[in-house]
């Protein structure tokens, strides 16, 4: 989630990065903004909007809050907060965030190495982007940021390149996935609301997450 501003001839999208739980720290923190902000401008993307040509940018800030509540995050009103749990136990082995276009979720401390794609992905996913149907990519080239687990990719692409496509191994590895101008267009920042200049990308989920770890699976799934 974040908030859409129009600047000159840039479209600006302004996200805030919040993270709590037993695994977090201001070092992952920063991390994670780093590679959001880092790939997600990697592309220099542009949009035609009201007959113009706009530089498209993103600007991601950060803080590490180990004390935040879950009363904090229900009553919040700024839409370029995002709030994000990390432990090192994940019910479903895997990061996720609470829908597309939304602001909360959860991550798995394995998921986040540094160059890993996953807080970048997961981002696209608070802004409204979903997986690609065709999940098999093999012949047409680098995968796009949105491209999840699993997918069918040429060699280069896999966990292990000369292991079959499909097999073990033979599937895509995450650290090579990029943000593509192709995502920036599916984001659909022309068709936003924009009032004064601003316009609100994604919806307010505020939900807060208990460790996994400390619960019964029902609870949760």
């Amino acid at each position: 989630m974040g908030s859409a501003e129009i600047e000159d001839l840039q479209v600006i999208l302004y996200s805030h990065i919040i993270t709590y739980g037993n695994a977090a720290t201001p070092e992952l923190t920063d991390l994670m903004k780093e590679e959001i902000e880092t790939m997600w401008n990697e592309p220099a993307a542009r949009l035609r909007f009201n007959d113009s040509l706009f530089e498209v940018r993103f600007k991601i800030t950060a803080s590490f809050q180990p004390a935040i509540t879950d009363i904090d995050i229900y009553q919040n009103l700024d839409p370029r907060n995002n709030y994000f749990r990390i432990e090192e136990f994940a019910l479903g082995n895997i990061s996720f965030v609470d829908g597309l276009g939304c602001n909360s979720g959860y991550f798995k401390l394995e998921n986040l190495y540094k160059g890993s794609t996953t807080a970048a992905h997961e981002y696209g996913h608070t802004l409204g982007l979903e997986h690609p149907s065709d999940l098999d990519l093999r012949g047409k080239g680098i995968p796009g940021i949105m491209y999840p687990r699993g997918t069918l990719v040429d060699p280069q692409f896999q966990y292990d390149p000369g292991t079959a496509a499909g097999t073990k191994g033979g599937t895509l590895h995450p650290i090579y996935r990029k943000v593509l101008q192709s995502d920036i267009d599916d984001l659909k920042l022309d068709r936003l609301s924009f009032e004064n200049g601003k316009a609100i990308i994604g919806e307010f989920t505020n939900v807060w997450h208990p460790d996994h770890a400390t619960i019964d699976a029902d609870d949760v799934l």
